[in-house]
């Protein structure tokens, strides 16, 4: 074949760092036994079992799939918020959601907001949805049209736009990108090559490196969009306090929809997220949350807005961001040798593989030490 005996074995090295083949010593090099597929997110893994059966073996089991919030005194203000919803008249919890009944709860959305540089924003252009990555799917059953639409990604992006692509049956494209976010050009190309309709982008921390893109890159993808007449998708989820430049749908807000939730923020189980529709567009984020479920179930709407409109919640968001930031500077004080993306104010990192390691080997090095992590294969395009 005209390669180095080297070449061969870096090969082999390779091929068994991804577990497709076996060696074992005295006998040789073996093709590896079918193994199930890629598991790509934390409902496919056996995750609540994995760490039960390490806790059980007295280990310092941590799973890392996602950021793991102290109790900085929130789950005392959910009980309350709880207890207080128990209480509502008997009526209020024998009728479906209507718009008019949930617009304390939108209006208390756009209260909790209200630090951000958003744009004009009304209770009218928000829409509710389960969590952060049901708002995204929102939005994009509002955006796409036509049998085979196309959205763009950044290179190394969030998985939950490639899964929510996938159930509405959409292309995705990926745009390369630097550590300033998605290249202009590269957008630009993209965009007259594939016909897309929107562009997807977590510009304020991306999702999963941690960089930031900067206002003057904003700008410049803006005028690329303008151009293409792409929608713009702005996934704000891994924000904690303020932000460090305008929002896209400040910047454009007729055609840049915003998507955040308190999962990041207070708590992921309540599942309660913020679509934001731009100027002009709130019917059809309406329409689609309607037509799908109607809204969100009025018990938990109503604990929603008991809890936004806590006065100490945003002091205990504070201190949760605060502890999460302690907890990020201890594993930057331990992997400080390394190469890394990090910031006080980013709920996780991005490490650089020192030489010799691959992802997949590396993930499951952890795993076998009690430590589950994200590999970049995971958030890749394939």
């Amino acid at each position: 074949l005209g390669i180095t005996p080297g070449t061969v074995a870096r090969a082999y090295t390779i091929l068994t760092d991804e577990g497709l083949l076996e060696a074992e010593v005295g006998r040789g090099t073996f093709v590896a036994p079918p193994q199930a597929a890629i598991r790509e997110d934390v409902w496919n893994r056996e995750q609540d079992s994995w760490i039960k059966e390490l806790e059980i073996a007295d280990t310092d089991a941590v799973s890392l799939f996602s950021p793991r919030l102290p109790d900085m005194g929130q789950v005392a203000v959910i009980r309350n918020a709880l207890r207080q919803v128990a209480d509502v008249p008997g009526e209020e919890l024998m009728n479906y959601p209507t718009r008019d009944a949930y617009a304390p709860v939108r209006q208390a959305a756009v209260d909790w907001l209200s630090h951000l540089s958003l744009g004009p924003l009304s209770e009218q252009d928000v829409v509710l949805s389960h969590g952060g990555q049901s708002g995204i799917v929102l939005v994009l059953q509002a955006i796409l049209t036509g049998p085979k639409p196309v959205m763009l990604v950044e290179d190394l992006s969030y998985a939950g736009f490639r899964r929510a692509a996938e159930v509405l049956r959409a292309e995705v494209v990926g745009v390369a990108m630097d550590k300033d976010g998605v290249l202009p050009e590269a957008l630009d190309k993209a965009a007259r090559d594939s016909g897309a309709q929107v562009f997807c982008t977590t510009p304020e921390v991306h999702n999963p490196t941690g960089s930031h893109t900067s206002l003057e890159r904003r700008r410049a993808l803006l005028k690329v969009a303008k151009r293409h007449g792409l929608e713009i998708l702005e996934d704000d989820c891994y924000r904690m306090g303020s932000a460090r430049a305008p929002s896209y749908r400040s910047l454009w807000p007729e055609h840049v929809w915003h998507v955040s939730s308190i999962s990041k923020e207070l708590t992921p189980a309540l599942r309660v997220g913020f679509a934001l529709a731009p100027k002009g567009r709130s019917a059809d984020l309406r329409r689609v949350a309607e037509y799908g479920y109607f809204g969100l179930a009025r018990p938990l709407a109503e604990a929603t807005r008991i809890l936004l409109t806590d006065p100490r919640m945003k002091g205990i968001c504070n201190d949760i961001r605060e502890r999460l930031g302690e907890y990020v500077e201890v594993a930057v004080n331990h992997l400080g040798g390394h190469e890394l993306q990090w910031s006080r104010d980013v709920p996780f990192l991005w490490l650089h593989l020192p030489p010799g390691w691959r992802a997949a080997g590396f993930c499951r090095a952890a795993e076998a030490q009690g430590v589950q992590i994200r590999s970049a294969d995971e958030l890749a395009l394939r």
